[in-house]
């Protein structure tokens, strides 16, 4: 990445898309607690699908605003999920492309990276065969091709926290389930090992390039990828309340994801990830679950 700002700096506005969801409420707050102004806006105020959204969505921007989008319907599982996400972006390009703004931030996925490449890094070819890793990298280039402000591509690993509201395979389905005193049920035998990012270290990220004002390409991951079963352990231990572990049949491939974080260490020399032993800890304790 390239930072056009020499030291950080509030952008003068941000505009956050899917202001009501997992990232973009936690970068919401980020950016309250650091004094810089935030229009957050969900699909209750513009709903991005709809064929007049880029001119509602232009209208509420200004110049010099800095947009970060972060909405999606996802995952991304069917053709009409994928259409649905590609007209949201299309109204996002519609509304850049009129606007002067200072920066476009997309929030998109590894998902863009093909299973079974390893290590990850931002060379890697993004040429996912997946509907959801598809719907991003599809997206990535429709802003590429039409944003004429400084653009920052953002690729996070699996996210964990205490508001997550998909209840993925992972931490937050685990936490939930120890939470309950139920079984703890893993895939397999929780061989898989993946690398998992806390929310608020993502807002964190997010917060860094809107204040450098970055452009280019980043993953967002920790470098350290625990297998399923560390996981589970760690929220079993944390929860005196969680049932046993339990293995499961496997019905698909074990499939790995390490990442190459030099390029974040070269970025933000000075960032450090949360643990998943601390993130776990944090979210526990942030829970309402509990």
């Amino acid at each position: 990445m390239e930072h056009l700002n020499s030291t950080a700096e509030n952008p003068l506005r941000t505009v956050v898309l899917g202001a009501s969801g997992f990232v973009g409420k936690s970068l919401s707050s980020r950016l309250g607690a650091a004094g810089a102004p935030v229009l957050p806006l969900s699909s209750k105020e513009i709903d991005l699908c709809k064929a007049s959204a880029g001119e509602e969505l232009r209208l509420r921007l200004r110049d010099g605003d800095a947009l970060v989008f972060v909405s999606a319907i996802a995952p991304c599982k069917t053709p009409a999920s994928l259409i649905q996400n590609l007209a949201m972006a299309r109204a996002v390009c519609v509304a850049a492309a009129e606007v002067e703004l200072a920066q476009v931030v997309y929030i998109s996925s590894d998902a863009v990276y093909r299973d079974g490449v390893n290590p990850v890094s931002e060379s890697s070819r993004a040429d996912s065969d997946s509907l959801h890793g598809v719907m991003h990298r599809a997206r990535e280039v429709m802003l590429s091709t039409t944003v004429r402000a400084p653009l920052a591509v953002l690729r996070p690993s699996l996210l964990y926290g205490a508001a997550d509201p998909h209840n993925g395979y992972g931490p937050n389905r685990f936490r939930r389930q120890a939470a309950r005193g139920e079984k703890i049920v893993l895939f397999g035998e929780g061989e898989e090992q993946r690398d998992h990012v806390l929310v608020d270290d993502v807002a964190e990220v997010i917060y860094r390039v809107l204040a450098r004002r970055s452009l280019g390409t980043l993953n967002i991951a920790t470098g350290r990828s625990p297998s399923f079963r560390e996981v589970a352990q760690i929220v079993a231990a944390l929860d005196p309340s969680s049932g046993p572990i339990e293995a499961t049949p496997r019905k698909l491939p074990i499939v790995h994801r390490h990442f190459d974080i030099t390029e974040m260490l070269k970025t933000f020399p000075d960032f450090r990830y949360t643990s998943i032993e601390d993130g776990l800890v944090k979210s526990r304790a942030d829970s309402s679950d509990r």
